[in-house]
């Protein structure tokens, strides 16, 4: 679970769009660029070359 103040200021690297949290996978969701980034031990990777479409598991 992702600190919802941490949420808050989050926003895509690539489009500076909004970002969505998806709890269940435990993933940012960035739906204008179809990407996402993972949260790994409460830390969201937000590096671009780590990003992967929202189509691959």
């Amino acid at each position: 679970m992702i600190d919802k103040r941490l949420l808050d200021i989050l926003i895509c690297p690539k489009c500076k769009g909004e970002l969505v949290y998806d709890g269940e996978r435990d993933i940012l969701i960035c739906k204008k660029d179809g990407i996402y980034f993972e949260i790994k031990n409460n830390i969201p990777i937000m590096l671009l070359e780590k990003a992967k479409k929202l189509d691959e598991k």
